[in-house]
């Protein structure tokens, strides 16, 4: 099932254009959003969250439209710039004691199953916090207040490979839970392991919005890695 449902989604800058993006993001499952640097990865999801105002297209969330609808649905994002950038000196718990009165949704459980997931420790300050483990408290946040889809800038971007992999396994933790994930990257490694999806993006257009195997089945030549497909057709040579 389509939790969210992006149409012909345009935003022009004097240097840039987005044009007619196309995609859905699925329930229970992991989209990777990949696309080179300036490929227009960011524009899309601040596109798709109204935090830049696209100049036409619709956005539809859990079937409803984001323009009449965003204080609703957007209770149930949880949206990640991969850093976080919280006052350094305090600690989780209280970021945390400020965060959950935004939300009449916050669920107490939920917090405390996924700190002990996560392996945080809330008496920790934020300045105390790896990159690793300031993307994990995004993610606590997030899914304390039932966010049923994750949508992520770049959250792997700065990590080390073993952190990398972490949030990896974390991600199909969540989606077994049914939560969508959404994660752009240009790390071809991290769409490899976890992902179900993806769209691919280049210059501004949506190129392949597929599931994984058959963007494979699609692109790939034999024996290509995912890593070689991608590159190859960068550089404009398709094989479809």
């Amino acid at each position: 099932m389509s939790i969210a449902e992006i149409r012909n989604l345009n935003k022009a800058y004097p240097s840039f254009r987005l044009q007619d993006v196309s995609f859905d993001i699925r329930e229970g499952r992991i989209t990777g959003f990949i696309g080179r640097n300036g490929a227009g990865k960011t524009t899309t999801i601040k596109s798709i969250l109204n935090l830049v105002h696209p100049d036409n297209g619709e956005i539809v969330y859990f079937g409803k439209k984001l323009a009449d609808n965003e204080s609703e649905i957007k209770k149930l994002i949880g949206y990640s710039t991969g850093s976080v950038n919280w006052y350094p000196r305090k600690k989780i718990k209280e970021i945390v004691s400020t965060v959950r009165d935004f939300y009449d949704t916050w669920d107490e459980e939920a917090y405390r199953r996924y700190l002990s997931l996560f392996n945080l420790d809330e008496n920790k300050a934020a300045r105390e916090l790896s990159e690793g483990m300031k993307v994990k408290c995004n993610l606590l946040i997030a899914l304390s207040h039932k966010a049923r889809i994750l949508i992520l800038d770049e959250p792997t971007s700065g990590l080390d490979p073993f952190s990398r992999d972490e949030l990896t396994e974390i991600f199909i933790k969540l989606k077994e839970e049914g939560v969508a994930v959404f994660f752009s990257t240009h790390i071809i490694s991290d769409i490899e392991k976890c992902a179900d999806d993806i769209v691919y993006i280049s210059g501004g257009r949506i190129v392949a919005a597929l599931p994984k195997k058959e963007f494979e089945t699609r692109y790939s030549l034999p024996g290509e890695s995912l890593e070689e497909t991608f590159l190859r057709m960068e550089r404009g040579e398709r094989n479809a």
